[in-house]
């Protein structure tokens, strides 16, 4: 069970949706205690715990060390708790047996004052090397371990990250830019799915299948992959990482993050980020044959119908476009109003922007903190300025705001045309372009012209409009909603899209399939040879 720090091709090193430093290097720390102590339980897979490692990998928040120690974060007594984790000014960035890492020494800052948080020094290519060869050792031990034995160290994981809960959830508001509650919800679904793979454990496997041949049984037996890589985006550094790394762990996996695209070591690499990233990601993997779970972008819809409950489309639409400041895979770009209605949500909607409490992330008061990046700042600019251009009209919002940090007003924009060139552009900041449609057919292929095919949702009381929505005419993303917003997934369902959304299910439902590979076997306990379809050879 593995995290490497900063062992990534060069093709990926610059991109921009990436994972966060620290928040991950606390998580890891508390998974190597919880495994530490069951490994001293049980000496069979002792040896694990030498495998676990801390992941580092860098994002837009992390550049170059130049912060004096003095001005670091760390070291001022509001943000104690990150020495509670384990962190320090400067951190090793990997761990393979013993901390090290004598790569480039980068600073992570904090988005809402763009002030260092501390220094974590990242993995050499020899580094990298070392760590994949032990992780492929780790593996040979953790594969023989039973899946629900699997399972208790899975459950451990989760009781040690319940144990730092508050902690983590203030080490990932600091350091991505999310709110307090959104940065411990955050670390709660990564428990959650700890909970979900615990009684996974007990439960995954194949068929027996009916042979057409007398004597025989047929099954489908399932094992691990090997060696996962995960590379995980800079929004949810703690819970995408948490649904890959615990559903693997059962299947009998080890985890690397940061892998190389290249690697032919590694079995599967799951890649959340951009679809622009994806498809470099995808065509590495691909050259290779290798096996790949692309979670990628999403330009999802709100379609709010005639006979829609305004009240629960008002902050539904609030919450999703807003939310995490627009920096979810599944925040709402694009609300689609019935022309009856439009008017009215539209000032609803309005109204309620001009409501939403801006500040500081760790307020437990504020909803809606920074962008992540000075280059998302420069983004929303460039987005409110294409708009104009393509004839739209700022109903609110549009502007930087006066204050540390890289916080932007939420915004709004009527009056584009469905298939605007912005419009059909994913720009992750909070942008809500609001379209006006007059008919059901109208909406659902306005929903489905865009590239992306992540998450969508409609708000009506027709029942016979909610089965067309579901059916093969409707919606063509990966989630389809009814009377919720297209943020908020469960992790009992499977999470993930179509088209250019790349087509991966993380989580629940059948997705533990995906970090497995199927053989189908057929077992001849007789003493005769018939042959299958009753063919003859004599």
């Amino acid at each position: 069970m593995r995290n490497l720090g900063s062992g990534v091709s060069r093709e990926l090193t610059n991109q921009k949706r990436c994972t966060h430093v620290i928040a991950h290097g606390a998580c890891a720390k508390l998974w190597a205690t919880a495994v530490r102590q069951f490994m001293m339980q049980r000496v069979l897979t002792l040896r694990l715990a030498r495998f676990c490692t801390l992941r580092t990998k860098l994002s837009l928040s992390v550049r170059p060390a130049t912060a004096n120690m003095s001005t670091l974060l760390i070291n001022q007594p509001q943000y104690s708790f990150l020495k509670e984790l384990g962190l320090h000014e400067d951190n090793d960035g990997v761990y393979n047996g013993s901390w090290g890492g004598q790569g480039e020494v980068v600073t992570s800052y904090c988005p809402a004052n763009n002030e260092p948080i501390a220094r974590v020094r990242q993995a050499t290519m020899a580094e990298y090397e070392e760590t994949v060869r032990k992780a492929q050792d780790a593996w040979k031990a953790w594969a023989d371990v039973p899946a629900p034995k699997r399972g208790e160290v899975v459950r451990q994981i989760g009781d040690a990250l319940r144990g730092k809960i508050k902690a983590l959830g203030s080490l990932v508001s600091l350091e991505m830019g999310k709110i307090y509650v959104e940065g411990v919800g955050e670390v709660q679904e990564y428990v959650d799915v700890c909970d979900y793979a615990v009684g996974l454990s007990r439960m995954i496997g194949g068929p027996v299948l009916p042979s057409e041949r007398p004597g025989h049984a047929l099954i489908e037996q399932w094992n691990p992959v090997g060696l996962v890589g995960i590379i995980t985006a800079f929004n949810f550094p703690v819970a995408v990482y948490g649904w890959n790394n615990a559903i693997a762990l059962i299947c009998g996996n080890v985890c690397l993050c940061t892998a190389m695209a290249k690697d032919e070591r590694v079995g599967l690499l799951s890649f959340t980020g951009s679809t622009h990233v994806g498809k470099q990601v995808a065509m590495m993997v691909q050259e290779r044959f290798g096996r790949q779970l692309l979670e990628l972008g999403g330009n999802n819809a709100i379609i709010v119908f005639e006979d829609a409950d305004l009240s629960l489309v008002v902050p539904s639409a609030v919450f999703a476009s807003v939310g995490t400041a627009g920096q979810r895979c599944t925040t709402t770009r694009r609300l689609m109003l019935h022309e009856s209605v439009h008017d009215d949500v539209v000032e609803r909607i309005a109204k309620a922007y001009k409501q939403i409490r801006i500040g500081d992330p760790w307020d437990p008061n504020t909803l809606y903190g920074p962008l992540h990046t000075k280059q998302a700042v420069q983004q929303y600019l460039a987005a409110i300025e294409q708009a104009k251009q393509q004839g739209g009209t700022l109903v609110c919002g549009g502007k930087v705001m006066d204050r540390p940090g890289n916080y932007v007003e939420p915004t709004i924009i009527t009056g584009l045309p469905h298939d605007a060139p912005i419009v059909h552009t994913e720009t992750f900041v909070p942008i809500l372009y609001v379209l006006k449609f007059k008919t059901e057919d109208e909406a659902f292929a306005w929903n489905n012209e865009v590239k992306q095919g992540l998450s969508s949702s409609i708000f009506t009381k027709d029942m016979g409009r909610v089965f067309r929505w579901l059916g093969p005419k409707g919606s063509d993303c990966g989630i389809v909603n009814v009377n919720i917003p297209t943020s908020g997934a469960e992790i009992g369902g499977a999470f993930g899209g179509e088209k250019h959304t790349g087509g991966g299910r993380e989580s629940g439902s059948d997705s533990w399939k995906q970090y497995m590979r199927r053989s189908t076997c057929t077992i001849n306990y007789s003493k005769d040879l018939p042959l299958a379809q009753g063919i003859k050879f004599e």
